[in-house]
């Protein structure tokens, strides 16, 4: 059984095994958490991400869908580059976003990471809102088979810690929640 545990902090500063990435389609660093990832994994990310687009993901990676690289500089092994749906009010794409955790999963799995770092994906610039986020994110953590141990969510900010941590499983007590300092 996966422990799921919150943190409120930056996920590039994250010790475990794989780190996340709320990338972009093409894989190439962007804003947000993805650009957060690339400056600080540094060079030798963009490096194997390009190197992806070159080969089998040359129109880029699909929401829904998750890849992995190196981490570079990061203190991670990996990361884990998916890509997150965009918000809409007329479209229900809430399967595409519980993919890009279950998908996350199995290349954790196919990599034989035990601590994978997530962010809050689709939360940011896709305007996915918070509460339905962090319940489809959870829910598709817990419910999925895995052999990864611990799942974090890192959050950054004050409110989307506090958003996830009401949406725990079983509430605030079904998992772990550490507001304190990161580690």
């Amino acid at each position: 059984m996966t422990n799921i545990t919150l943190v409120r902090g930056d996920i590039t500063e994250q010790e475990v095994d794989a780190v996340v990435n709320a990338a972009n389609s093409s894989l190439l660093g962007g804003g947000g958490v993805d650009g957060a990832v690339h400056r600080r994994g540094g060079p030798e990310i963009l490096a194997a991400c390009r190197e992806l687009r070159a080969g089998h993901y040359g129109r880029g990676l699909a929401a829904g869908a998750a890849v992995a690289t190196t981490a570079g500089r990061l203190p991670a092994r990996w990361v884990i580059h998916t890509v997150g749906p965009v918000f809409s009010a007329e479209e229900d794409r809430s399967a595409t976003l519980a993919s890009c955790y279950r998908e996350s999963l199995r290349v954790a799995d196919e990599l034989g990471a035990r601590t994978v770092a997530f962010p809050a994906i689709s939360t940011g610039i896709y305007r996915w809102p918070m509460a339905d986020a962090a319940d489809i994110a959870l829910r598709t953590v817990a419910t999925t088979p895995t052999e990864v141990t611990e799942a974090r969510f890192v959050l950054f900010d004050e409110k989307a810690y506090d958003t996830f941590r009401a949406a725990l499983p079983g509430g605030p007590a079904g998992g772990t929640a550490d507001g304190g300092p990161e580690r």
